[in-house]
């Protein structure tokens, strides 16, 4: 255990939460649990004309969906607080008068402007090794300035007065911020503080080789959570963004990840973005998940679409109004609804696709697909044979997916056509579809009676199509 390895994120809040920003938070929460150490989220809003509220939440909303809980910051506390930088002027007050007293700020202006003291600064960074900065000429490396006319704050000054009041031992953030590294150590070479450790990761590049923007698609972590991304998938991807376990290995449990994890393993090269990766990656973690798990993470895109909402404080299945205007007999029990999960689980690429593989479960008012209809009630003889499998199906007392199946293939042999004569118009008729689970399972979660009724309905729709013999 560490307790003086202190890590920070300080993202500005003016946007959305990138992904490259998510990586970088990342890394630090992964540096700080392998350690032993803390997390802290910083939010710099020292920009007051873009910042927002909802930017913020989505900070706190994109960091909790991957799990990356941080130990010191809003919402927790801390005793080095307060944790926005607009909260922290006097702070910066005090160091400033520091720096005036000591003859390193000279006014410009109306600006404020550090007296650079024009010399090498060496990085010694863990990531990208010692590089020597040639910081003398001003014509390349102008005073900086620390306070503007206007009074409000430069990021390079209150982001080093933050890391040594906060007592930061690592700085982890992206190599777009190197060439501002030395500008810092000239600071906290000024004010007499120990500069932190340095680890710049390497940059996200588009498949082009250009640096991946906040207009790039793939960019927005909230983009993931809409679209039903497993965090656990996203995560595991933004580990291998930069660092890997040496071993060829793509999915990889969190839990080993910071086991491994050392910033010295961290690859120089840049590191290309690939969307279609995640997405392989997100469809190994649904495939593999409990079903414990895939009920709660489908729940939400579940109660988005209408099919269970929050009831007596529980989540169960609203009854919503059938085609006739009376409200429909629906099931209601979490058993119900978990059997249901249980049969598309090995469907599911994203979990946005949660409604569409299983709406028709919750509801007789289901539509049929026109194409389907067409194709499997279009040819003389379906609805007939739908109609016979019902009188079949009458018969099973044991409603589950061996008589269910058996007792179809029976009837296969009894009319001399192809098991799919009988499949096919079975699917389409319980949910108006031509493709979804194991038929045999699907019927036995709807229940009989359930599936009777849709046999009943769909024959007699369908044996009005011309062409149709019933």
């Amino acid at each position: 255990m560490r307790p003086d390895i202190r890590v920070r994120f300080a993202p500005s809040p003016t946007g959305y939460l990138h992904i490259g920003g998510a990586r970088t938070a990342l890394f630090n929460w992964l540096f700080a649990r392998h350690h032993g150490g803390t997390f802290v989220l910083r939010i710099e809003d020292t920009d007051l004309k873009r910042n927002t509220e909802e930017a913020a939440a989505a900070i706190y909303e994109g960091l909790r969906w991957l799990e990356l809980n941080w130990d010191e910051g809003p919402h927790v506390g801390g005793k080095f607080g307060p944790y926005f930088q607009s909260e922290r002027t006097e702070i910066y007050e005090r160091y400033l008068k520091k720096l005036q007293d000591d003859g390193h700020i000279f006014e410009d202006q109306g600006a404020l402007r550090f007296r650079s003291p024009r010399e090498h600064v060496v990085v010694d960074d863990l990531v990208c090794g010692k590089i020597d900065f040639d910081l003398t000429n001003p014509g390349t490396h102008p005073d900086m300035t620390v306070r503007r006319p206007d009074g409000s704050w430069i990021f390079h000054f209150v982001n080093v007065i933050d890391d040594i009041e906060m007592k930061i031992s690592h700085v982890i953030r992206g190599e777009d911020h190197l060439s501002n590294t030395p500008k810092h150590i000239e600071l906290y070479r000024a004010l007499g503080a120990t500069p932190p450790r340095f680890a710049h990761i390497p940059l996200i590049l588009n498949h082009d080789g250009s640096k991946m923007s906040k207009r790039d698609e793939g960019a927005r972590v909230a983009a993931y959570i809409e679209q039903g991304y497993v965090p656990d998938a996203v995560r595991n991807y933004l580990c291998l963004l930069g660092w890997s376990p040496k071993d060829n290995r793509e999915k990889i449990d969190i839990e080993e990840v910071v086991k491994l994890f050392e910033l010295e393993k961290i690859n120089r090269r840049n590191a290309a973005f690939d969307r279609d990766k995640c997405f392989w990656l997100n469809g190994q973690y649904i495939a593999q998940m409990s079903l414990d798990r895939f009920v709660e993470l489908a729940k939400p895109f579940l109660r988005q679409a209408g099919i269970i909402a929050p009831v007596g404080g529980r989540d169960s299945v609203e009854p919503t109004k059938s085609i006739d205007g009376s409200a429909e007999r629906r099931p209601t029990d979490e058993g119900y609804l978990r059997a249901v999960l249980a049969i598309v689980k090995e469907k599911i690429k994203l979990l946005s696709e949660l409604p569409e593989w299983t709406s028709y479960f919750f509801t007789e008012d289901y539509e049929f697909d026109p194409a389907a209809a067409e194709k499997v009630f279009g040819k003389s003889e379906a609805a007939t044979r739908l109609s016979a499998l019902r009188e079949e199906f009458r018969k099973i007392d044991n409603w589950n997916a061996g008589p269910i199946e058996s007792t179809l293939k029976a009837l296969v042999q009894k009319l001399d056509c192809k098991t799919g004569d009988l499949v096919h118009p079975a699917r389409v008729a319980v949910s108006g579809r031509s493709v979804g689970p194991s038929l045999y399972h699907m019927l036995e979660v709807m229940g009989k009676e359930r599936v009777l009724t849709r046999f009943e309905r769909a024959t007699a729709k369908f044996s009005k199509l011309p062409g149709v013999s019933f």
